[in-house]
This record gives C-alpha cells, structure tokens and sequence, in this order.
C-alpha cells in the first residue's frame, strides 16, 4: 500500500513484470545484461557471476521501502520488477502522462503450476505440513495463489499491451525459449539499447543468453548457497526451467480440468499459449 501511495515512477523507468514461477530470474538477468552490457561484458567481472539476479534487479516493494538507493534503481534508466497484477500498479507507472516502460512474461498455465508447486514446496516451513500436487492444483484452478489468478493477471498486462504497444512488451517464455536471440533483440530495442550492427557481429547477443541461461546461472556459487533477501534460498530458484514438464506431473483429469477454466476466463482475447517446443 506504501509503495502503491507513494512512488512516482519517471518516464525512463522499466518495470519487469512477470506472474510467479513464470520465468522471473532469468527476465532479471536478461534486461539487467542487456541494458548495463556498456559496463560489464559477459566474459569477466559480470555482476551475475557474483550476485543473484534479484540482487541486481530488485523487487519494486522490497527497493522502495528499504530506501535502496544504492542499487542500479537509483539509476536512470531505473530497472526492477514485480509480480503485482496491473491493477494494483502504482498510478504513477500506469500513468499516461508518465509513460515508462512495461516488460511482462508470460508463461504457460501448465508449467507455471509444475513450477510453483515444486518452488514453494521446498520453501513451506518445516513445521507445516506438505502441499500436496493435488491440493495445490485445486488452489491454483480456485485462484487461490499468490498475486491473484493466473487468469487475471496475464490478462491485466495482455489487454494493456493491446492498448499502449510502444509501453508494453508482451514477451511470452516458450518463445523466448525458443528462439533467445530473437527475442533478445525486441527486448533490447524497446528497452531503448537496441544491439549495434557491431554487437551482432561479434556475437555479444549470444554470449548474454549463455551467460543468462538457467544452465549457467545454476551453476553459479553465488546461486547454490546463501538467501537473497530473508526469504528467496537462491537455489530454489533454478530447476528445469523446461517447456512441457507438466506432462511427468498433471494427470489427464487435471488437465481437462484446467483447459476448461483457462477457456472459460481467456477465450476471446486473442492469447493462446505453447505447452511445449
């Protein structure tokens, strides 16, 4: 509510938005290599060799109450993100007036759920009793997950990017996963750091996407220890990151069930989504 009341966005702003479990860390490590590669190559001395990528792009709450002003969000262009639905956005980010920039991901209904119940299963307290597939299923078909419905929320972002494209960017996670380089270059043209001729050439975009990959982030010392923040256990973060894993965990009943609930809330929008590559 704080941040909500108070902030004032500028017009130079990116705000990275993106539902839980739907690719968050590496939009973060993405957006932060692209629009700071000025000053860091991906080769040596990367901030994302030594810190996790929700230390270099932080949460818009976390960086507005904390004061972080030492952080790159003290910067212009600010960079930070959040999973709050677009509803709930701060009016000064939603401004017309104002205009900054909105990146949102999207990622399928099915794997978000594989991903968020694998995530906050390992991160359910101790002294709590374990979430089962089945339980957690039910909540997420019932809305009941955090920031709301998956429904809802892509949907805010979708009909917004409709709106106002030169703010949004609607980037989806099986395309980007698909084909990175790609995607890569819309992200940074809109981000307003479009890769030179030169940049291309020298294969600076595929060193990014190597540097940013789950595969390499996994791997990473700062990544297998330590906590960002007094809650996110940094190799938490990174599992598969696949497209199509929700076929080793949902059951035909589930996925009927699901197919008829994401119909019912997205038919007529124009938005379908990928559930493999």
């Amino acid at each position: 509510m704080a941040v909500r009341q108070h902030f004032q966005a500028r017009q130079n702003d990116i705000t990275l938005a993106v539902f839980p479990k739907s690719g968050t860390t590496w939009l973060k490590a993405l957006a932060f290599s692209i629009l700071h590669r000025q000053h860091y190559t991906p080769s040596q001395n990367h901030p994302l060799l030594t810190s996790n990528p929700h230390t270099l792009v932080p949460f818009l709450g976390k960086a507005f109450l904390d004061q972080d002003l030492t952080s790159n969000i003290a910067h212009s262009p600010r960079l930070f993100s959040t999973h709050t639905p677009y509803h709930a956005l701060p009016p000064s980010i939603k401004s017309f007036a104002i205009g900054c920039r909105i990146v949102y991901l999207c990622r399928n209904p099915y794997d978000t759920f594989i991903s968020a119940w694998h995530f906050f299963t390992k991160a359910r307290p101790d002294n709590l009793e374990p979430l089962s597939l089945n339980d957690a299923f039910d909540m997420y078909c019932r809305g009941v997950f955090a920031y709301g419905p998956f429904w809802d929320h892509v949907l805010g972002y979708w009909k917004e990017s409709l709106e106002r494209p030169q703010k949004f960017l609607f980037l989806t996670y099986e395309d980007l996963k698909d084909n990175p380089i790609l995607h890569m270059k819309r992200l940074a043209e809109f981000m307003g750091v479009p890769f030179s001729v030169e940049e291309e050439k020298e294969g600076l975009i595929e060193e990014i996407s190597r540097l940013c990959s789950i595969n390499n982030l996994r791997e990473l010392d700062v990544n297998k220890t330590g906590k960002t923040g007094s809650l996110l256990v940094n190799k938490t973060l990174f599992r598969k990151g696949e497209v199509g894993d929700w076929v080793n965990s949902l059951t035909p009943e589930m996925v009927e069930r699901l197919d008829k609930i994401i119909k019912e809330k997205m038919d007529g929008f124009g938005l379908t989504f990928k559930t493999s590559l």
